[in-house]
């Protein structure tokens, strides 16, 4: 049955905190959350969700390195888990207690990032790379030299990421540079791809991916698989580059951060993810793959035949890495100085 909402409850109790537990504060990646899978959690549990989103990683570890606390949900990539944990701004979950672990895939079940699951579940993972409108660029697309000594049919129509985490990552696969460099020679070389780039590139933003494509403003565009998916629905010239150098590959995860005011609703959403046909939800609307067994059931076929979900065989995928202190301050050292 379903419970009494709160605003009816509200008005029988006489007090706003007569149903504070009645809500759940989400903050994730913009444009990365199915409103289905919110509507349906909503309905099944009476818990009324509220959704703030972010556009990089750091964004994310800023806000809660700056103490906020009003959130019940995130959604850290694997590489910056470490980075959460270690910094003590996540809680433990415990997720092999939970129900619905028993569907986590063994890959997800005890990864490398999060011994155990004791702090996350995997929430989405998928390849960064870029996407190409073949109507404006006829070439191999498969080659980071699209992106980086660009023709002239694409120069000024590039979009880039506003992260320096993925745009510096895929600048030194394109150089064949080790990820997390501490090397300042190698950081210099990235500088100085970028530098040469930057004059063609139209933004650095990570927001509106697919409305700057659907509508021309750009004609190449870092971005992510399954983005790249919702692109070509909208326009076939859409195409997602596998470059031949390599493309980095991630998993995000749901976690919960310190302090979260209604850790028993994010407990019940957690539960909820772990069911195959509530995951596939997430999956059909975002074009990504989930670590959630039995979920491929609930699948669509436009999801099930994507080639943006098949790198060609012989493609190298790098997993991105959690960075020493030390990678991390050349990388912000080399990101401030491209934008200034």
């Amino acid at each position: 049955m379903k419970k009494i909402t709160t605003s009816v409850l509200g008005l029988l109790l006489g007090t706003s905190a007569a149903f504070a537990n009645e809500e759940l504060f989400v903050y994730n990646w913009t444009d990365y959350t199915a409103p289905e899978l919110i509507t349906k959690f909503e309905e099944e549990t009476g818990i009324s969700v509220t959704l703030d989103t972010y556009d990089s990683n750091e964004t994310l570890l800023a806000k809660l390195q700056s103490g906020a606390t009003g959130y019940d949900i995130v959604v850290p990539s694997h590489n910056f888990v470490e980075i959460f944990i270690s910094e003590g701004l996540l809680q433990p979950i415990n997720a092999s207690t939970l129900h619905g672990a028993e569907n986590l895939k063994p890959d997800f079940a005890n990864p490398s990032w999060d011994k155990d699951n004791t702090y996350t579940i995997p929430w989405q993972w998928g390849t960064t790379s870029f996407t190409v409108n073949t109507d404006v660029f006829d070439g191999d697309i498969n080659t980071y030299d699209v992106l980086f000594h660009p023709s002239e049919a694409v120069q000024g129509k590039i979009g880039m990421f506003k992260s320096a985490d993925e745009v510096i990552s895929i600048a030194q696969i394109s150089l064949g540079l080790p990820l997390c460099n501490e090397n300042p020679a190698d950081m210099q070389k990235v500088l100085d791809l970028l530098k040469a780039q930057k004059p063609y590139v139209k933004t650095y933003n990570s927001d509106g991916i697919l409305e700057r494509l659907i509508s021309g403003d750009v004609a190449v565009h870092q971005n992510w698989n399954g983005y790249s998916i919702r692109a070509r629905d909208e326009n076939p010239a859409m195409h997602y580059a596998f470059p031949k150098e390599g493309v980095i590959a991630w998993a995000d995860n749901i976690a919960v951060p310190k302090g979260a005011p209604n850790y028993d609703n994010a407990i019940k959403f957690i539960e909820f993810l772990m069911e195959p046909e509530n995951i596939a939800i997430q999956s059909n609307f975002a074009g990504y793959s989930n670590g959630i067994s039995g979920s491929e059931a609930f699948m669509s076929e436009k999801l099930k035949t994507a080639h943006e979900l098949s790198p060609p065989e012989g493609t190298p995928l790098v997993f991105s890495k959690t960075c020493s202190p030390e990678a991390v301050e050349l990388q912000n050292r080399v990101w401030t100085a491209l934008l200034q």
